[in-house]
């Protein structure tokens, strides 16, 4: 029977490190020898053999979303949300290594062409669209955008099937009521310093993975050219304006599966006013469509993310406003320090 009581944190952890971007992370090799001198040091059963199943999901916490010096830091209102969601996350795995099962880790993973990149567009004067900027279907109808040629070749489509295509995503984007195209500064770009897991994250997730026998497979989402994934689960728009299936655009559906079979699901993450946000909708309305009851089981652990505030783009009040509509909807408000009898009550 797994301690309920924190563990203490290993040898090879230091936390000065959870706060430095060049920290790549140990070997593995030394993390597995650390990770089987320390499961024989506290009797730590394998995970396979727990009887009640807690899964962790850390969305995105990447090195460009995580630090002052990424690409894209995910500050929070604070000035250090990014780095104290990071903090939090790692220290909280390595405290409750013998009651985690298992942990899935998502990476956004981007490419230099794509709908919500300033690469994607042009202005109606032939000069680039700045990051920041939100374009809206009146703006492609009117002209004051148009599709990059650039992308258009890539996808082998003409300019006239791409704007049209750029005007019907901006309309179906509307519609949902959610938000309008946003560019995105470049970020996560697969491959890049900025897209890997931030180092002692991947330390805590391969020595828990070492130390109980978990899988701990990381997830990748966000390839397609043409729509956002902001949801793990599912991309924002599946179709073309002419019906055909939108390229990678796929629903995460074992993903899904995997963590409905678990007791508890606790939620980390960035940023908790998009990522974070639009996998936990998606979590809880199919949560919805089986069992409303089991809604329960998502555990929002609030310490451990964290909203974008960006020059001129404060997203607080809408990550607040979700985490408010989650828990509405029977999803609890936790903190990484709370008790572990708290995830099951």
């Amino acid at each position: 029977m797994p301690t309920t009581s924190p563990l203490p944190l290993p040898a090879h952890y230091h936390p000065s490190q959870t706060l430095d971007v060049t920290y790549a992370g140990q070997s593995p090799e030394a993390l597995f020898r650390a990770a089987t001198d320390w499961r024989q040091a506290h009797d730590l059963s394998p995970a396979s053999a727990d009887a009640r199943r807690a899964h962790l999901l850390v969305i995105d916490m990447q090195v460009d979303f995580c630090f002052p010096s990424g690409a894209l830091y995910v500050a929070g209102r604070s000035g250090t949300g990014g780095m104290d969601a990071l903090r939090q996350t790692v220290a909280f795995i390595y405290r409750r290594l013998g009651v985690l099962s298992d942990i899935t880790c998502t990476l956004d993973s981007h490419l230099p062409y794509q709908v919500f990149f300033p690469g994607a567009h042009l202005t109606e004067d032939g000069a680039p669209v700045a990051a920041h900027t939100v374009i809206t279907a009146a703006d492609y109808r009117a002209g004051r955008y148009r599709p990059n040629p650039a992308l258009a070749a890539q996808l082998g489509v003409s300019l006239e099937w791409l704007a049209r295509q750029f005007t019907d995503y901006c309309t179906r984007l509307e519609a949902t009521g959610k938000h309008a195209l946003y560019i995105w500064p470049y970020h996560c770009l697969t491959g890049t310093a900025g897209h890997r897991l931030a180092g002692a994250l991947d330390d805590a997730r391969l020595f828990h993975a070492f130390a109980r026998g978990a899988a701990n497979a990381p997830v990748l989402k966000g390839d397609s050219p043409l729509t956002e994934h902001y949801s793990v689960f599912a991309p924002e728009v599946t179709t073309c304006w002419d019906g055909t299936p939108m390229p990678r655009a796929e629903r995460n559906t074992a993903l899904l599966e995997r963590l409905l079979t678990a007791d508890v699901i606790l939620v980390a993450g960035l940023a908790s006013s998009h990522c974070v946000a639009a996998s936990v909708a998606d979590l809880l309305a199919a949560i919805r469509q089986r069992n409303p009851y089991l809604a329960h089981r998502v555990v929002l652990l609030r310490d451990a993310m964290a909203p974008v505030v960006a020059p001129g783009a404060d997203f607080t009040a809408a990550a607040e406003q979700a985490l408010a509509d989650f828990q509405a909807a029977g999803a609890r408000l936790l903190t990484t320090t709370d008790p572990v009898e708290a995830w099951w009550s």
